[in-house]
Formats: structure tokens, C-alpha cells, sequence
């Protein structure tokens, strides 16, 4: 009587469909432990082609975006907020003391002995609910960042715009207290539509023209807003949201170069954004700089100023 050739045990003397030299129990076991190998065969195989339609296909996996850049930026502001928590500053309502202590933008400070603050205050936020609503935007701009720019362009350039929408604060109303990612946030928003529309990127066209009006539709939306909603701190928006085109315009040049190019003309692009921004901070402190009347100190300031939201 013939045995299997696994397990040495004897096969049975009549048995229904092809006969073989496998015992049931191993070819069971051999099943499970190469169940996944002989499904990728079979599905490639085009003699069973016929029988597509008979169950439903594999599953796809689907690559999500890591966004490391996008996840350390979220954290930073999640961090400086979570330490002013701890510190004592209220959740909802900081106060106008509390801002300053913390690194908010206000022209008397900013505009001279502490430039410093018109990059802290986009780290900075006024409430749960701002910086929610911020962190929100800046995840899924984030995750478009980061497919179309590499890393240091995507850092840089939420940097300068972030600056320039402090500057622009300062020049607009350098009295107010101004804190909050939005500038920089509206600046990423501008600098994707500039590259979008003008870098010639490997897109369908399809869904080039969709993100566009998304981004465009957010940047309407939320200035709309800004200008009726007392409290929010449209010139910071307006501000980063020119610094993001202007350097997306000139980015978009080289986005699909070699790398070796692409970084030439990025060290090239953000030398000139800092000068630009740095003549921009200059021009406001002309104009603004003193601001604040001799003899006079912060404190004298502090119960009427407003709170502006970015």
C-alpha cells in the first residue's frame, strides 16, 4: 500500500479526484503554511483568469505619508503650549501678561531690544481652540508639503513665511499683541499654489486643478473671515500668504532638477528671503519703531491691548 512521502503514513486505497502521494494532514498543513504564496500564484496565473470575478480581490495596501517634518512642526507648537499649561496660563483665556512672558509679537518689544519675538509668537497660541484649529490646517497642508517640497525647503519656507507675517503684524498694528502659526501656515498655503501652478510637476491635471481650488478656497475662506471676526490678525495672514507665493514662484523653477541643482537654487532662493526680510523688518522699524511714547513702560499698555489671533 503506498505511504506519504512526508510522514511515512499510509494513504488511503480509494480516494475521490486526482490521487496523490500527500496524506491530507500534510497537504492541510502545507496549505496554511504557503496559503499566501499559492493565492499570488494563482491570482497571477492566467488560466485562472476566468474565475476573477468569483471572489473579491486582494486586498490593496495602501502607502500612508510618514510627514516627519509636518509631525515635528505640530509637536513644537503642541510642546510650547502643553509647558505654558503647566506653568499656570490658562487654557482658554492667557492673558495679554502671560503672551508677552511667553514670546507674543508686540511692536515695542519687537521692534527693538527683542526682534527675536516675530519668529517665537508662531510657536505661540492664544487657547485651546486656536491652536486646535491651527494644528488642524497645518496637518493637512503639511501633507501636501511634503510631497511636493524636500525637507529644508518645506522647514525654510514655513520659517520665512511665519517671519513675514510677523513683520507685516508690526507694520499694520504694532500696538496689538499678536501670537500663532497662521501666518506661516497661510504662507505654506501660498507657496504650494505658486508651485503648483507654475512648477510643471508629474501631476494629472485632473487632480492639479482640484488641490488648487482647495488651497485657493482655503485662503479666500479664511481671509474672508479674518476681515469680519473681530480679533484675528488678517495682516499676518496677508503677510505670510505674499512670502509663500513669491517664494513658491521662484522655487517652482527647479522642484523636478537633480538634486544637486535644486539645492544650489534653494540656498540661492532663501539667502535672498532672508535679506528681503530683513530689509522688510528694517523699513517697519523706521516707521514703527518707537512706537511706544518716552517714559512710558510695556505695563502701562498692558490692560487695553487686544488680543489678536492668527
Amino acid at each position: 500500500m503506498a505511504t506519504c512521502i512526508t510522514c511515512g503514513r499510509q494513504l488511503p486505497a480509494f480516494t475521490f479526484g486526482e490521487r496523490g502521494n500527500v496524506c491530507s494532514d500534510c497537504r492541510s498543513s502545507a496549505i496554511d503554511v504557503k496559503g499566501d504564496d499559492v493565492k499570488r500564484d494563482i491570482d497571477n496565473d492566467p488560466r485562472w483568469a476566468h474565475r476573477a470575478g468569483s471572489a473579491a480581490p486582494p486586498p490593496v495596501a495602501r502607502v500612508r505619508p510618514r510627514m516627519p517634518i509636518t509631525k515635528v512642526l505640530v509637536g513644537m507648537n503642541a510642546a510650547v503650549f502643553v509647558a505654558m499649561v503647566f506653568s499656570g496660563v490658562s487654557i482658554t483665556e492667557p492673558t495679554i501678561k502671560q503672551l508677552l512672558v511667553w514670546g507674543a509679537n508686540w511692536g515695542p518689544l519687537s521692534l527693538n531690544a527683542q526682534p527675536w519675538r516675530i519668529l517665537t509668537s508662531n510657536y505661540l497660541h492664544i487657547g485651546i481652540i486656536h491652536i486646535a484649529l491651527n494644528m488642524w490646517c497645518l496637518w493637512n497642508l503639511g501633507a501636501l508639503a511634503e510631497q511636493i517640497f524636500e525637507p529644508w525647503t518645506y522647514v525654510l519656507t514655513y520659517t520665512a513665511c511665519g517671519v513675514g507675517g510677523s513683520i507685516s503684524s508690526l507694520w499694520w498694528h504694532p500696538l496689538d499683541v499678536g501670537a500663532g502659526a497662521s501666518g506661516a501656515i497661510f504662507g505654506l498655503a501660498g507657496a504650494l499654489i505658486a508651485a503648483l501652478y507654475l512648477g510643471k510637476l508629474p501631476i494629472p491635471r485632473q487632480a492639479l486643478r482640484a488641490t488648487m481650488r482647495s488651497l485657493i478656497a482655503f485662503a479666500g475662506y479664511n481671509l474672508f473671515f479674518g476681515s469680519v471676526i473681530r480679533g484675528i490678525d488678517n495682516s499676518a495672514h496677508l503677510g505670510g500668504l505674499v512670502t509663500g507665493l513669491a517664494l513658491g514662484a521662484v522655487l517652482a523653477k527647479h522642484l523636478t532638477s537633480p538634486p544637486d541643482v535644486r539645492n544650489r537654487w534653494r540656498n540661492a532662493v532663501f539667502l535672498a528671503a532672508i535679506l528681503a526680510l530683513a530689509g522688510a523688518y528694517s523699513a517697519v522699524k523706521q516707521i514703527n519703531g518707537k512706537v511706544m511714547p518716552p517714559g512710558l513702560t510695556p505695563s502701562f499698555y498692558l490692560p487695553s491691548l487686544p488680543r489678536l489671533h492668527r
